[in-house]
């Protein structure tokens, strides 16, 4: 094993660097993994402008092999074995949540790339609990945004409520949104897509949309209504006054999915809710066991995320690129092999 290696890491707010590092032994309960590519998200910009420690190395949707093991991990991690980290670096096993089976809600794991270095960079530390088991059907470069982008989707859908010929929207046709689309079709849904603009509504029917509806051209609320009104809408924009008005196009008991925080008030009218007992639900990525379920489905329906690649070096440029909205769909960082 070398005894230095490779990363991009924030040394001021908004700025990328390239250095050389040593190459650390990993501690109790972790292992160093050699890292062979790893998604940009936009979950990163945070990160990488307003990281409240520096140096950090970002980066959260990370695919590489194992290369060390520390004291005290269990023997299901193996040296070599292909392996993945999402946004939570590994729950502790001891909080409340913890104890209650909500991994993903546990209050004492690392967020990886902003509590902890992530996965610009050739090598990388993670705790065993946050390790994801990648299936060989899947390269190093589709797997990496399936671990935020794709777990995040999958898991939205499976809490929607809805079942199999109902109407299901995404709002979004982005990075999140391009495999929302695909998993709603592959899970028996009628998919409904919502963008701006005409030039993604191709793409949005190739990936699984049964119908796109231009926002710019038309009342998307009047339309789902024309359909009977979606059972569940997923949203993955940011924009709150858009997802509020949407609200109405949902049918009786149907469900609105959060996926996207954003930075302004939801404001919802009560007697929306109320009256055709229709309820909102935040959707938060996954456990390590979800991301599993997730990759597994995706090699079982040929769902792949559609990517661009960069090397490491270019992480920069690369990161620029993703925040400017100038990628289809999301970008991957790639690493060089083993000497």
């Amino acid at each position: 094993m070398k005894k230095t290696y490779r990363a991009m890491q924030v040394g001021q707010p908004g700025v990328l660097e390239l250095v050389e590092r040593d190459t650390p032994q990993p501690g109790a309960g972790e292992v160093l993994i050699r890292v062979e590519a790893c998604g940009i998200c936009g979950a990163d910009v945070a990160d990488i402008e307003s990281a409240e420690t520096l140096p950090r190395v970002p980066g959260h949707e990370v695919v590489g092999r194992i290369a060390a093991l520390g004291p005290a991990v269990p023997a299901i991690w193996t040296v070599g074995q292909r392996v993945g980290v999402g946004r939570f670096g590994g729950h502790c096993n001891e909080c409340d949540p913890c104890r209650r089976g909500l991994f993903q809600l546990c209050r004492n794991q690392p967020v990886v790339g902003a509590t902890c270095d992530g996965g610009y960079a050739e090598m990388m530390l993670a705790r065993h609990t946050g390790l994801v088991s990648v299936p060989d059907a899947l390269h190093a470069e589709e797997a990496a945004p399936l671990l935020c982008a794709g777990v995040a989707t999958f898991n939205a859908l499976r809490k929607c409520g809805a079942q199999a010929g109902d109407t299901v929207a995404v709002l979004g046709i982005g990075g999140l949104g391009h495999m929302a689309l695909q998993y709603a079709r592959h899970m028996g849904f009628r998919v409904v897509a919502i963008g701006r603009g005409s030039d993604i509504a191709a793409d949005a029917l190739a990936l699984g949309a049964h119908v796109y509806i231009d926002s710019r051209a038309e009342d998307p609320v009047a339309r789902l209504k024309a359909l009977g009104g979606a059972q569940a809408i997923v949203t993955t924009i940011d924009h709150a006054d858009t997802v509020a008005a949407l609200l109405a196009g949902l049918a009786l008991e149907g469900r609105l999915i959060v996926l996207n925080p954003g930075t302004s008030p939801l404001q919802v009218p009560a007697g929306l809710l109320v009256g055709g007992q229709r309820g909102i639900l935040g959707s938060l990525t996954g456990t390590p066991h979800d991301n599993e379920r997730a990759l597994n489905f995706s090699v079982l329906v040929n769902a792949r995320p559609q990517i661009e690649t960069m090397p490491l070096e270019q992480a920069g440029e690369a990161y620029r690129r993703m925040k400017s909205g100038n990628v289809r769909f999301r970008m991957v960082l790639t690493m060089p092999g083993p000497d």
